[in-house]
């Protein structure tokens, strides 16, 4: 079992920089792939961006390729989301999710999820 608590989030203007945090307890952290999803108002949620259990496999959605960056220190059970030249349209609740199946883009792969941290990005 893993139970997550993501932080990090805030209001910001476009052009900023923010780095959410995913603490993680539970011993299976570390063998579990760490995913971020996101849900704007209105929308459904959609996946960000994930880390597979060693952090060295990645992957981002298109409309953050190049701007964000995951991450994960499996020592500090702590995975990341570095966000750089934030828009507008990155305004949404941002959630981390852990899977046991290996590195997803799919919400239904992912089982466990935290409660999730609000990003509002003003131009």
């Amino acid at each position: 079992q893993v139970q997550l608590v993501e932080s990090g989030g805030g209001l910001v203007q476009a052009g900023d920089s923010l780095r959410l945090s995913c603490a993680a307890s539970g011993s299976t952290f570390s063998t579990s792939s760490i995913g971020w999803f996101r849900r704007a108002p209105g929308q459904e949620r959609e996946f960000v961006a994930a880390a597979a259990w060693g952090g060295s496999t990645t992957s981002y959605a298109d409309s953050v390729k190049g701007r964000f960056t995951v991450s994960r220190d499996n020592a500090k059970n702590t995975a990341y989301l570095q966000m750089t030249n934030l828009r507008p349209d990155d305004t949404a609740v941002y959630y981390c999710a852990a899977s046991r199946t290996g590195l997803s883009r799919k919400l239904l792969d992912y089982r466990y999820w935290g409660q999730g941290t609000q990003v509002t990005v003003s131009s």
